[in-house]
């Protein structure tokens, strides 16, 4: 009821006797209330057209343009005779100053007049950059995206002159033998203690080698493969363990391989952003084997292919049997689809991997069973839009990860850590609620009473978030999760943040006891009253390469491991 609003603050402006921002916020809204009088002005009854003419009066004399959209003219006379009118003149109270009233149509073109232009940008605490997908359109300052927050990440190789040796050994450029960068690398990472697995990864080494791709693997993977199975190839090189600068904590044994030389370093020299010898890193096993190469790359991570041989495998959608033509197609030796990329020698016979239609007919990623059959066939209702190896383009998940720092009451640094599913603050083995207080971008959160809280990235939410109740989001989404852990009350629900936003926990001086942190469920340290954890958004992503493409892969193993809804369908009336 627009006249009634105009009415009651009509009534509000002669109690107060002045203009207050109340008022003035008032003049903003009744500009656009009045769009609306002025459609129904033949239904008003004398009253209500006395509070419009009484509205225009005071906007018209705080110098408000009001545009109205009726065609013919009537509405235009309530209005100039608005200023000159003792009933509005009274009824107002007389207390605004007279000015002439001038109404303008939306329709016509006297509304020439330029307005003022601004221009969008990020802000944080600490500074402003120019934003993203934000933009400012036309001289109506018409605000639009540019595209969508994410989407489907490709990527392919660019090298020029790069040919490698075939599988017969008779292909051969000259500086591919002596150029470290004309030749392609992978770090093959084994479940242990599986003799099916390792006889697997022996067949594939042997197979790979013949190619002339350098397989790097752990030294006591090397020396089981060549001990076992007679796997001695000078392409066969060790990967060895070096600590992630930076990374760690003061409380991590001195025998860990990869976290033990913790130091203060908040970003990554040069040299050691160079390290990494590999092209590819590809895992056989389950999701535990891509959470471990997680901990050995805590910084920048190369493209991870998953092969299946595990229990579960939410995160590996190759089978076995397609390992070794995948990794040629992720390195760029051959075109998925069947042509040969260009940067490779003429002479050489393709050999292609299976074309999509094949393989979704008898393929581990769209069957209904475990990993290791070949049988089964896939209903689902449309083929997606991608397929693994079109060309030299590979479809990627760029799986986001969380930078946690443990921070203790002098503000000191003493763990810090990149995690890929969630970092977890609980009670430890405490017998009392763990007392949190939580802040979001330095505001005051909540106060949590609980077992405890996890803090999960998208592919954690389908991990300890999802067993305490979290949402389960799309690898895609940057987003970070807060999930509460049994928490002592009923209305503390699991909620979702931007990736911009800083998240931190701290436990308070009067809490009963200390509580505990782990990240990814490892290093576990004790949380002292005074000390927080602070949870933002890692700058190295990790990226896993894609069966058919992010949302079919992730889709597609909710409905394999966990039955995502899956039920007897109603039968038709």
């Amino acid at each position: 009821q627009p006249t009634d609003i105009v009415s009651a603050k009509v009534g509000d402006f002669k109690k107060r006797r002045k203009m207050s921002k109340s008022t003035q916020t008032f003049c903003e809204l009744a500009a656009i209330l009045l769009l609306v009088a002025s459609s129904c002005y033949g239904f008003m009854l004398p009253t209500a057209r006395t509070k419009v003419q009484t509205a225009l009066y005071i906007l018209k004399s705080q110098n408000v343009t009001v545009l109205h959209s009726n065609e013919d003219d009537e509405f235009t006379q309530l209005s100039a005779s608005a200023a000159a009118s003792d009933n509005v003149a009274s009824t107002a109270g007389a207390l605004v100053p007279t000015t002439n009233v001038v109404l303008e149509s939306s329709n016509s073109n006297s509304h020439n007049s330029k307005r003022r232009g601004f221009d969008l940008m990020w802000c944080s605490g600490e500074y402003c950059k120019e934003s993203i997908r934000e933009r400012v359109v036309g001289e109506d300052n018409k605000l639009v995206f540019d595209g969508p927050a994410t989407g489907q990440v490709c990527f392919m190789w660019n090298d020029e002159d790069q040919c490698l040796v075939d599988k017969e050994g008779a292909a051969v450029v000259e500086a591919a033998a002596v150029i470290g960068a004309a030749t392609v690398s992978v770090l093959f990472l084994v479940k242990q203690n599986d003799e099916e697995l390792l006889q697997t990864a022996a067949n594939a080494i042997r197979e790979l080698t013949d190619y002339g791709v350098n397989v790097f693997l752990e030294p006591d993977m090397a020396a089981m493969i060549e001990y076992k199975y007679g796997v001695r190839n000078d392409n066969v090189k060790l990967f060895e363990p070096r600590t992630s600068p930076g990374f760690g904590g003061n409380h991590v044994p001195i025998d860990d391989k990869w976290m033990a030389e913790f130091s203060q370093y908040d970003a990554f020299s040069d040299d050691e952003e160079l390290w990494c010898p590999v092209d590819l890193i590809c895992t056989l096993g389950g999701d535990g084997l891509l959470m471990h190469a997680n901990v050995m790359f805590q910084g920048a991570v190369p493209p991870i292919l998953c092969v299946a041989g595990g229990s579960l495998g939410f995160l590996t959608p190759f089978s076995r049997d397609e390992m070794v033509e995948a990794i040629r197609v992720s390195l760029g030796m051959v075109g998925g689809s069947g042509e040969m990329p260009e940067h490779l020698c003429a002479d050489r016979d393709p050999v292609a991997i299976k074309p999509y239609d094949v393989l979704r007919q008898n393929d581990h990623y769209f069957n209904g069973g475990d990993h290791n059959s070949s049988e089964g066939s896939y209903s689902g209702d449309a083929v997606p839009k991608f397929s693994f190896g079109l060309g030299n383009r590979i479809c990627l998940s760029m799986r986001m990860r969380l930078e946690c720092k443990v921070i203790n009451r002098e503000g000191v640094v003493r763990a810090r850590f990149n995690v890929l599913n969630e970092v977890t603050v609980d009670r430890g083995s405490s017998p009392y609620l763990a007392a949190l207080e939580c802040f979001c971008d330095n505001v005051h959160l909540t106060t949590v009473q609980a077992d405890g809280v996890i803090f999960a990235t998208p592919t954690g939410s389908t991990a300890y978030s999802m067993a305490a109740g979290g949402s389960v989001v799309h690898p895609a989404v940057p987003a970070i999760l807060v999930t509460p852990i049994c928490p002592h009350v009923l209305s503390f629900r699991s909620m979702i943040f931007p990736d911009s936003v800083v998240l931190r926990c701290y436990v308070p001086d009067d809490a009963r006891a200390d509580a505990s942190v782990a990240f990814d469920g490892r290093y576990r340290r004790v949380l002292h009253r005074g000390d927080s954890v602070q949870i933002q958004m890692s700058q190295h992503p990790v990226p896993t390469i894609n069966r058919v493409d992010h949302s079919a892969d992730w889709l597609g193993s909710l409905k394999r491991n966990f039955n995502f809804n899956t039920r007897a369908r109603q039968r038709p009336l």
